[in-house]
């Protein structure tokens, strides 16, 4: 019954009982925080009658991965893959560790978040970490300090090394498929 929904005629969808929705932190019940965007959230948890620092922390780490469309209620079973390693990634920027590996992050992303998302991982080699990111979008690959390029095709007509290097020297090379396509990308 996963797929089937319908709203609670107590509570109308709010998800919690009258009682509960009394309270409030600087005048917004839990259902109506529950509901703001984490862009919304970010700035309602930074200052005035609702300041809290440890969530404003939070929230801006949900931020920085480019998730502040998100609604906070939102259930993790309408995320996409991106979005939840996304998601994992904002957690894991509260952890120490020194190397971070993305697959694919980008993906589902526009492209205004691809750069908010490229500025985030500028910010974490910056401050000395390593990140590896496992990706096929051109402006990823292009703004790479390295790319390890496997084929030469994909699946199971793949799976060696046929190019290692800069993207700069891949584009030059023209030596792999990866190389032609970043080539057209970087020229157009």
């Amino acid at each position: 019954m996963a797929t089937v929904e319908s709203t609670c005629e107590d509570c109308e969808g709010k998800r919690f009982q009258a009682s509960v929705l009394e309270y409030t932190l600087g005048g917004r019940n839990i259902a109506e925080v529950l509901a703001m965007s984490v862009t919304e959230a970010e700035e309602f948890f930074k200052a005035g009658e609702a300041s809290t620092p440890a969530a404003h922390k939070i929230l801006d780490r949900l931020a920085d991965v480019g998730l502040g469309y998100l609604s906070l209620g939102q259930p993790l079973t309408t995320l996409s893959g991106g979005e939840r390693q996304r998601l994992k990634l904002a957690t894991q920027m509260g952890e120490k560790g020194d190397i971070y590996i993305l697959d694919e992050p980008t993906t589902g992303l526009h492209l205004a978040d691809v750069e908010q998302l490229l500025g985030l991982l500028d910010r974490l080699v910056d401050s000395g970490k390593s990140v590896i990111v496992i990706e096929h979008h051109q402006a990823v690959m292009a703004h790479g300090d390295w790319i390890i390029d496997l084929g030469p095709g994909a699946g199971h007509d793949g799976g060696q090394i046929v190019f290692e290097g800069t993207p700069a020297d891949l584009v030059a090379a023209r030596s792999t498929l990866t190389g032609e396509h970043l080539a057209d990308y970087v020229a157009g």
